[in-house]
């Protein structure tokens, strides 16, 4: 590659609606270019970093058998209708309607026409276990696009898929993938954790996420590092305390409290009317019972009531979590006219379940266990009842996990405490099990003749998501870093001065590096300045660089390390294998 005349150019302003570093940087460095929110075009720096992004993936997967396919991106509309994604994705798919006034999807993910490949092909146990893997481009239609490549309306993807004949085969594939995707993440040098994860659209038995840890990451997870337990916000479980006796608990008894419709009103009163000897009363002695109405894929209605201690809030993400493929909304005043029975800013328990009037399904949050005593509304204006104990007066539907998650709270496992970090999810995978199996009807003869449903697994990569997040770990205030395994050139060779001895010699260096295997993006501009130079040469980032300037005059080269700033003279005969011994220990190391 030679600067005079690659497809680049470069900026030294920020674009405007750059948030993060990769976004600005990869702009700027002439990686990408955006064409419309949420989309970008590649120029030829980027796809080499692309490609060795890609490659790495590919070597990781082919490592443990897996076999490459390649499917389109626009898709028939019936294989998601029979899996239930065409509605179930509402609006975050992008369809369109063909000439015959038939419906396509652009395709944000491929179970369903992996699942009927197999199908097609393969009837016998013999034929398992198999894995499948692409690299392909996927569409979403992001409510929000934003951060460049980290949240995208078009971006490639690795999803790969296993097919077992039984739960034990799903948990050898299983754990194959999970070790390949270490080894891809290991190798393409950023910090990760793996989480415990909802499985959402994809359902399943068993779910985790790889995030890269990063401080701009749209995902909370929390981690004990007293036993190691980690999760995805979403799917954090809380510690749920043993049982409480109640044998001596006064019986429940309602009092008035006017003007209290909210904790903080209510813990005050509380305090000024009812003091007690055990100390102060807490928004934590309160049961908080929030109203939501769940609206179904199919279009249907549903109130759902969540009961949870006073000092937390409603957590939006793990109410998406819990609820999905449901979407939810508070209760409206016209929810409320609707059920005459609640006192709206004091509803109880009394109020709430399936079993009640209102027909409300009431779920709690797991801290509510029996025999804890609890202060919530008496279902009257300007009344709470006091002495209310779980289990004995009121109980619910069930459990859901929805209050906030807070740094500090106790290890689901009783081992420690939980901290909570931020991170960028570059994987997902999945033990789906039968669901898509079940409903496509793939099934295979076992060893004895009887027809069963293969189980299945998922296994997703952002491979665009992967080139942004190497970005933003690998920067400075001058520009991008790469690593030597995915960075565009191993070596940048900058003709840095007048003369035709000093480009000429550049090339000379250039030719002789590229026929001993290393890769090389050589500044051969005639008319661009020195300092112009090494500020683009900083902005692109190639982890080393060759600079052949006025030291020529006095038979030294200058070998310089992006990341650390070291410089090094060498003789221009010396250099060729003394910039091949460092990009060999790079790549090694």
């Amino acid at each position: 590659m030679k600067m005079s005349s690659l497809f680049v150019r470069t900026l030294r302003e920020d674009p405007v609606d750059a948030e993060v570093a990769s976004h600005r940087l990869l702009v700027r460095a002439g990686y990408i270019r955006r064409a419309a929110p949420g989309i970008y075009t590649w120029l030829p720096l980027g796809l080499k970093v692309l490609g060795k992004v890609e490659q790495i993936v590919r070597e990781e997967m082919d490592a443990i058998g897996a076999q490459e396919v390649h499917f389109p991106a626009l898709l028939p509309k019936e294989p998601y209708e029979i899996s239930g994604r065409w509605t179930e994705y509402g609006d975050g798919i992008f369809r369109l309607t063909d000439r015959k006034k038939d419906d396509y999807l652009l395709a944000p993910t491929h179970e369903e026409m992996f699942t009927l490949l197999v199908k097609d092909l393969y009837s016998s146990y013999k034929d398992l276990p198999l894995a499948l893997y692409q690299i392909q481009t996927k569409y979403r239609d992001e409510a929000r696009p934003r951060a460049g490549l980290l949240r995208g309306r078009e971006f490639i993807m690795k999803d790969a898929y296993s097919f077992d004949v039984d739960d034990e085969g799903l948990d050898a594939s299983y754990a194959r993938q999970r070790g390949a995707y270490q080894r891809i993440f290991d190798r393409l040098g950023f910090e990760y954790v793996i989480v415990s994860a909802h499985s959402g659209a994809m359902g399943g038995s068993k779910s985790e996420e790889f995030l890269a840890k990063s401080p701009i990451g749209e995902d909370t997870y929390v981690e004990c590092k007293a036993c190691g337990y980690t999760a995805n916000v979403e799917a954090a479980r809380a510690f749920v305390p043993p049982p409480v006796p109640y044998d001596d608990a006064p019986a429940a008894h309602a009092e008035d409290t006017p003007g209290t419709p909210t904790i903080e009103t209510l813990v005050e009163h509380l305090n000024a009317r009812f003091p007690r000897a055990e100390g102060s009363w807490t928004a934590s002695d309160t049961l908080k019972n929030v109203l939501f109405v769940l609206t179904h894929p199919d279009g249907t209605r549903e109130p759902v009531a969540v009961g949870v201690p006073g000092d937390r809030e409603v957590d939006a993400k793990r109410m998406e979590a819990a609820f999905y493929p449901a979407t939810f909304a508070p209760f409206t005043d016209e929810d409320f006219a609707a059920h005459p029975g609640l006192a709206k800013g004091y509803i109880g328990p009394g109020a709430l379940g399936e079993d009640k009037p209102a027909k409300i399904r009431y779920l709690l949050d797991p801290r509510v266990v029996e025999g804890t005593r609890w202060v919530t509304g008496a279902d009257e204006p300007g009344r709470h009842v006091l002495d209310l104990v779980a289990g004995r007066d009121f109980t619910g539907d069930g459990t859901t996990e929805v209050a906030e998650v807070w740094p500090g709270d106790p290890c689901p496992n009783g081992d420690g405490v939980l901290e909570t970090a931020r991170g960028i999810e570059m994987g997902h995978v999945f033990a789906l099990g039968r669901k898509f199996a079940e409903a496509l009807d793939l099934r295979v003869l076992d060893e004895n003749g009887k027809s069963v449903v293969v189980t299945m697994g998922s296994y997703g990569i952002g491979i665009t998501r992967a080139v942004a997040a190497i970005a933003e770990y690998n920067n400075d205030d001058k520009g991008l870093s790469w690593p030597m395994n995915v960075a565009p050139a191993h070596v940048h060779i900058m003709a840095a001065g007048k003369g035709e001895e000093i480009f000429a010699t550049a090339e000379r260096l250039a030719r002789e590096l590229e026929a001993a295997g290393v890769e090389v993006l050589l500044d051969d501009r005639a008319r661009v300045s020195a300092g112009v130079k090494f500020a683009d040469a900083e902005l692109i980032g190639v982890p080393l660089g060759l600079v052949v300037g006025r030291g020529l005059a006095d038979g030294v080269v200058e070998i310089r390390t992006r990341r650390t700033g070291e410089r090094e003279e060498i003789a221009p005969d010396l250099a060729v294998d003394r910039v091949r011994e460092l990009v060999d220990a790079a790549l090694e190391g």
